[in-house]
């Protein structure tokens, strides 16, 4: 009787470049509106040729139309551009966010799970309190001292999430830590810091940059939240929160709410989505 052939053995490298060739169509779709609002940030002047902080007084309230894709505002504003040059502060304060978040977290948590002991200890104690204060409680409390700036609200946004990253940053340290191959590493005679930064750090840092990707939609929601309540720039700033915080006085003109909202709302879902699928074929 003939044994039955060997399955093949399939790399996990060639596993991820399969699952990369089979992008869902909701995570293309998703990387074009992102795409496209990092465009509007960077030139935001190949989409509209109106100037955001100047209106006709004639043309205000006006619905949206072929002329005002999103309508104009109690000044006559054009609202799309308002909203197109808005996505630079709202996506670049979004950023110094996971920038700082990722930093300091990531180097929190990599301390406390490598070199262990008392430093894990303290370390540990310290990230746990920040994560016993919620991060937009902690977020406004933040941004209250320092100034009310959409600089400073970024700041304190990545202050707010430093815990979360610190956290997940010392757990993979701790995984990866007790793998084999870290442990053969060791016993071939690799220096610390060679481990850290050959096999730990690469390793743990996975996880740490899945969640960056989440951390950049969520904060751009808390960043719009302290701009809705008047701790970013004033006007005639056009953050995405200021332009629903103003739009609001304004009822009968709902487009002034609804085009920045479900502008940041796309953009939120699909960052969530992205790295939902980055975590998948992680």
């Amino acid at each position: 009787m003939t044994a039955p052939a060997p399955a093949p053995v399939v790399s996990t490298t060639a596993l991820r470049r399969s699952a990369v060739r089979r992008v869902p169509p909701a995570v293309v779709i998703s990387f074009a509106l992102v795409a496209f609002v990092l465009l509007w940030s960077v030139v935001p002047g190949l989409f509209t040729s109106h100037d955001p902080a100047v209106g006709v007084p004639a043309d205000k309230f006006l619905g949206p139309s072929g002329a005002h894709w999103f309508g104009t505002d109690h000044l006559g504003r054009d609202l799309f551009a308002r909203v197109v040059h808005g996505s630079a502060s709202s996506v670049s304060s979004a950023l110094i966010a996971v920038a700082i978040a990722v930093l300091v977290g990531g180097l929190i948590g990599l301390v406390a799970g490598f070199v262990g002991g008392w430093t894990d200890t303290v370390l540990a104690r310290l990230v746990d309190v920040f994560l016993a204060i919620p991060e937009f409680l902690l977020a406004v409390i933040v941004v209250s001292s320092l100034g009310f700036e959409t600089t400073n609200a970024a700041i304190a946004t990545g202050v707010s999430a430093v815990g979360i990253f610190a956290r997940v940053m010392r757990s993979e340290v701790l995984k990866t830590g007790r793998a084999v191959f870290v442990e053969a590493a060791y016993l071939q005679g690799g220096s610390r810091w060679h481990i850290l930064t050959r096999h730990v750090l690469p390793n743990a840092s996975r996880s740490v940059l899945t969640l960056a990707v989440l951390q950049f939609g969520y904060s751009i929601l808390i960043i719009a939240s302290l701009a809705f309540l008047g701790y970013g720039d004033p006007p005639p700033a056009s953050d995405w929160g200021l332009l629903i915080s103003v739009g609001k006085d304004y009822p009968l003109a709902p487009w002034l709410i609804y085009a920045p909202a479900l502008v940041m709302i796309a953009t939120v879902l699909s960052v969530n989505r992205i790295s939902r699928w980055l975590r998948k074929t992680d």
